[in-house]
Parts: C-alpha cells; structure tokens; sequence
C-alpha cells in the first residue's frame, strides 16, 4: 500500500482484509460487519485495486451523506472506490449515476420524461404474459429446472429489450455482456471487450430508431424530447438505454432468484404469502431489504473535508455506502435478521436515496410483485432440488446473487 491511495490519517502498518468481505450466507452480514456498525465509519482496503477507503454502515449516516453535496457519485476521481481493476472506459460517465449537481438533474428529468410511473402501471398486462411464457416453458421442461437461467435471467430482460425495441435474437448477447461486467468473475480485459460491444450495439440502435421510429420506449423519448421543447443529444438517449439495460436487468435478475430461494428458505412465510396474495406487495419489500443486492453499489468521492461518524473523511477520498449494513439497523427494523414478510417497510435502501434514488424503482417492484405472485400461485409444490448452501454465490460480484437456483415441484 502507498501513501498515493490512502486516506488521510490512515495507518499504513496494519493491512486489513481486504474488502469486500464474504457474506456467511446471501441473507446474513459478513462476519466483519458488525465491528464495522459499531464504528459506523471505517476504513478498509479494496480487492484488486489495493486502495484504501471509507465504509458507512449506519442507516441515518447514509441517508445524509447521500444528501450531502460534498459526495461525488462520478466515476472520473482518481480515487473511486472500484474493488476491482477498471478499465479506461469504466471511468467515463455511462448514465446519470455518475453525474452530478445540475448535470444530473438535467438528463434525470429528461429520462424521467418517458419512465413516469403511470407509464409503467401500463406494462402490467404485458409483464404478466411475459411471466406466464416463462413459466409455461419451464413446466414443460422436465425437473429439476435452473430458475436461474430458466426465468429469473430472461423475464426482465424479456421486458427491458421489448421497452427498447431490442429484438429477441439480442437477449443472449445482453445476458452474456451484463455477466461480464457486473458478476465478478471477469477480468479487466473482459469487462473492457463487454463495454465495447454494448455501447457499438446501442450507438447502432439509436441510429435505427431515428431512421425507423416505432412504440418503444426509445423512440417514444426521442418523440417526447421534441413536443416538450427539451434539448437532448445521441449521449442522453444512450445514456437511457445503458442505464435501463444495466440497471433493469441484471439487479432484478438477482432479485427473482434470491428472494425465490428466500421464501423457499422460509416456509412458513412462503405459506401466509400463498394464503393471502395481497400480502405480495409488502413481500417485495421485506425480500429487497434482507437480500440487499446492491450492498456495495454506491459508491462516493468527497469533494472537500467532511466530518461524519466521529471520522473526517479527507478531500479525495473514496467511500461505500453498505446497503447491506443499514438494512440491518435495529433502530429502523427491529429484529432484522428475521425475514417477516408483513414487515414490508420502504424504508430499507434497497433503491439508494437522495437523487440517486433507482429511477426504475417502480418498474423492478411491479416485475417483483407479478413474479412472485405467479409463480408460487402456478407451481405451488416448487422447491430447491439441492441444499441451499450447496448452491454457488456472486460473491464479490458489483450486484450481489446466485449463479444458479436448482428447483423442482
């Protein structure tokens, strides 16, 4: 470790583990949290890169430092916290995560034109016949079944591509890049070759959509940036589309499968969800705070010298915002480690906060709440077809899942 990639003060003698750390099972904390809730603040040193950087962990101090306008979410700072080796090329601003202050608010508001939630209540009915396909193709598939690839990867992709206007031949090149990139397995050079084809893909369907506009989303943008006066370049429409196809896919992928695995890990929970289908919607809410996917994917630069916890974080430095932690915080979900369903608190952090809050919160909730009230509802007798432990996780992966959920009825 050298003195250029430490924080101020800290101590260079002792070298930690380095983070992230691995989690005892996909619904538990890592054994080194909860000295780290005790600190709050604390500092630790980044797989790959060797960097050394700040952990938040308590559920209030995150939700005000992701207020405070001395955090940086661009990725161009020298010292942000990837825990992984970055190419060039993750270090350019692919959507509105990375932006900040008016910038970010700008080409926000500009997705948000064509992203309202009224727009996608409308998807309900489409979303429900997507679900339904799947489910029909895995029944006629003799058990046991991999959910994993059988469902949970291709119905939200299912959904983002026929947003987009992408045709099906494409899903398996999204599949496959998303993998790459976000997973944790894939090497630099990987991640590199993924970036590159992705962002040829989306550039050409840009181009497409302007000469052959039809009733997708991207096209609708486009027609919506026009009649609202809104000034809007190829970067803002490509930017949408990696940020919907990046965000929409690959997190509530992760999603369908651990909260499946959750209530099959639950029994008794699983029973009072079939029993009462309204309980659905607080369900969704309890899976996403006690899976935490994305536990380490707010990622911050401070911009100046910030006081918080009881540490200074110095002008430069990189932080993490541990999802994971806060959604264990007994002050805001008592007895947290349990998984009560009539819980259902939108106060887990599971969708970030502050401006950065997922603007496609609305939509992975609605994929959630169809999924998992057909799927228990269409195959009541679903269970894993192996140990639960046995079962390979993501970890260290950008989004946190399974690699695969082996089930049969």
């Amino acid at each position: 470790m050298t003195t250029s990639t430490s924080p101020s003060g800290a101590d260079s003698e002792t070298e930690p583990k380095t983070f992230p750390y691995q989690r005892g099972c996909p619904f538990s904390m890592p054994a080194e949290y909860p000295e780290m809730i005790e600190k709050d603040v604390s500092q630790v040193t980044l797989t790959g890169s060797g960097l050394r950087i700040w952990t938040v962990t308590g559920y209030h101090t995150i939700r005000q430092l992701l207020t405070d306008p001395r955090v940086s979410a661009s990725r161009k700072h020298a010292n942000f916290p990837f825990y992984f080796i970055a190419p060039p090329e993750f270090r350019t601003e692919t959507s509105f995560i990375g932006y900040d202050g008016a910038e970010h608010t700008r080409t926000r508001r500009k997705a948000a034109l064509t992203f309202t939630s009224r727009q996608v209540k409308k998807l309900r009915p489409r979303i429900e016949e997507i679900v339904d396909e799947h489910i029909d193709r895995m029944l006629a598939t003799p058990p046991p079944v991999d959910l994993h690839h059988a469902f949970s990867l291709p119905v939200p992709m299912t959904v983002i591509c026929e947003l987009l206007g992408i045709p099906h031949d494409k899903h398996d090149f999204f599949i496959k890049h998303g993998t790459a990139l976000l997973g944790g397995h894939s090497t630099a050079e990987q991640r590199q070759a993924a970036i590159v084809e992705v962002n040829a893909y989306v550039d050409d369907l840009i181009q497409l959509k302007k000469r052959e506009p039809g009733e997708d989303l991207l096209s609708r943008a486009m027609a919506d940036y026009e009649a609202s006066g809104e000034e809007y370049t190829d970067r803002d429409l490509f930017n949408m589309v990696r940020l919907l196809m990046n965000g929409g896919h690959e997190t509530t992928a992760s999603q369908i499968s651990l909260g499946t695995a959750c209530l099959l890990e639950n029994p008794d929970q699983l029973e009072e969800l079939k029993a009462d289908p309204e309980l659905v919607g607080p369900a969704v809410e309890e899976l996403i705070r006690i899976a935490t996917i994305g536990d380490t994917a707010v990622p911050r630069v401070a911009l100046e010298d910030i006081e918080i916890g009881g540490q200074v974080i110095r002008k430069g430095d990189g932080i993490l915002c541990l999802g994971l932690a806060a959604n264990r915080d007994p002050e805001v979900f008592p007895e947290p480690e349990k998984v009560a369903l009539r819980r259902g608190s939108r106060k887990h952090l599971g969708f970030g906060h502050g401006v950065h809050h997922c603007i496609g919160a609305d939509l992975a909730r609605l994929e959630l709440e169809i999924v998992w009230s057909k799927l228990f509802q269409r195959i009541p007798t679903l269970r894993l077809a192996k140990p639960f432990a046995e079962i390979p996780r993501k970890e260290g992966a950008v989004i946190y899942g399974l690699w695969e959920l082996p089930v049969t009825w």
